[in-house]
């Protein structure tokens, strides 16, 4: 299937209308004091996904495709790899249906998550330095125990559970014209993007990736996938070696602009977001705001900027 066909404005509709009254419509905030960050005269709108039950985007695209398993693929039980928030979604996904999940880890995730999924019930395995390795265990897991494995990034209903951001957004600030959005594996990005595009076709989309995993930008000069020698930030989060053909051809068709944050420019947009806003982000919930604060992110004069805060956390600000 094509990707340009592969997700539709129904798809997109649909999976908000199953994930309604599971997960939280967050609030988007204007950040008054923000406009000296961006161009001369731009308007700063904050989507603070940070305030989802389990601290991140991603229990979006983990409730809308537990929601769209079968009763039979629910009772074996789920399984996925994560970098922390992706496990914590599916996590709340099986405990609000009824059924075992297993989480795979890498080491580089921050501890307090682990905590937290055991706290949930998920048996949790820590596995390789990072996500690809914790992923590849997975995998061999699930096919020996017969369990159902849900992809953070590279499964369609994943992706359209992150699109409905997209679709709060401009349903509730119709006038944003340019979408500022951190980038992992790729998930969050070509959801929104893709909405996005399809809600309005002008709008201009910027992804965020950090210097020590450029997995897209390498990708996108490259022509095709690539798989990193190395992965060298602390944002765990943001941190795959290799995407996937879903998320690559959604991404080349629909985001306009791929730019690059240091660790030190996510954590100093992190401390602004506390000092100012009270927003608790992780590294990789800064890094949008990071590029605009550098420049990374380039925006016209007099623009309407939404930025996605993506996930909750200290290790911006600790």
């Amino acid at each position: 299937m094509n990707s340009q066909t592969s997700l539709s404005r129904v798809d997109f509709d649909a999976a908000a209308a199953r994930i309604r009254g599971r997960v939280r419509r967050t609030p988007t905030l204007e950040a008054l004091a923000c406009r000296s960050e961006a161009a001369p005269g731009t308007r700063l709108l904050l989507k603070l996904e940070n305030l989802q039950p389990t601290g991140s985007f991603k229990v979006r695209g983990a409730t809308n495709t537990v929601m769209s398993l079968s009763e039979e693929e629910k009772a074996r039980g789920l399984i996925t790899a994560s970098g922390g928030n992706h496990g914590l979604g599916v996590a709340f996904g099986a405990r609000m249906s009824g059924c075992p999940a297993v989480i795979y880890l890498p080491e580089s995730t921050p501890s307090a998550k682990a905590a937290k999924l055991k706290d949930w019930g998920a048996e949790v395995i820590v596995h390789g330095a990072v996500w690809d390795d914790a992923n590849e265990a997975a995998m061999v897991r699930a096919d020996a125990d017969g369990l159902t494995y849900i992809h953070p990034f590279a499964d369609p209903r994943v992706v359209a559970g992150q699109g409905t951001i997209a679709l709060e957004m401009l349903a509730d600030n119709p006038e944003i014209d340019t979408l500022v959005v951190a980038i992992g594996g790729g998930g969050l990005i070509a959801g929104i993007s893709t909405a996005a595009k399809l809600l309005k076709p002008g709008i201009r989309v910027i992804g965020v990736e950090p210097v020590g995993a450029p997995t897209h930008h390498a990708a996108r000069a490259a022509g095709h996938l690539v798989t990193l020698d190395k992965i060298e930030t602390a944002a765990g989060t943001l941190a795959p070696r290799t995407s996937a053909e879903l998320n690559f051809g959604l991404i080349s068709e629909n985001v306009d602009e791929l730019a690059l944050v240091s660790d030190p420019e996510m954590k100093a947009a992190a401390e602004w977001l506390w000092s100012e806003a009270g927003i608790a982000a992780e590294l990789s919930g800064a890094a949008a705001l990071a590029a605009l604060r550098t420049g990374a992110a380039k925006v016209a004069e007099g623009a309407n900027i939404g930025v996605v805060v993506c996930g909750a956390g200290t290790d911006g600000i600790g």
